[in-house]
């Protein structure tokens, strides 16, 4: 594959990794009505275990499927940090959202964790061997 092409994959997985976890984010206090929805918990757990899985089966690169399961935890733990302005994403005001959030960062990290493991794991693929000779059988 060209470095071009690798390039191209490598800002495709950072961008659908940022989106996702930021979607993940703001879907984080999501309620119907006083009971909280961990929807985030599972789209951060689907995620993170498929997108780097695609990437790397469409990339062929083992970095560049590392790249998606970065971008979420800098997305993830960045939300978490309270900014100068005073904003706050993943809060703990009550002990549900203290729960949600916290269980959010577990399984996204270990979902991510998961698969990129399983990405590492898969041996490398062998050129075949070039056959020596004229491959009639023959010695010349």
């Amino acid at each position: 594959m060209s470095a071009l092409r690798l390039v191209g994959w490598a800002v495709l997985a950072v961008l659908a990794a940022a989106w996702l976890a930021a979607v993940e984010v703001f879907w984080l206090p999501l309620r119907v009505g006083p009971v909280p929805v961990p929807l985030s918990l599972l789209v951060a757990a689907v995620g993170n275990l498929l997108l780097p899985a695609w990437v790397h089966r469409h990339s062929g690169s083992r970095v560049v499927a590392l790249l998606p399961v970065l971008v979420w935890v800098v997305v993830a733990i960045g939300a978490s940090v309270r900014r100068p302005e005073g904003d706050l994403l993943i809060t703990g005001q009550t002990t549900a959202a203290q729960l949600v959030g916290l269980g959010f960062l577990l399984v996204g990290v270990l979902a991510g964790s998961f698969s990129v493991g399983r990405v590492l794991s898969r041996p490398v693929p062998r050129p075949a061997p070039v056959p020596a000779g004229s491959g009639s059988g023959g010695a010349r």
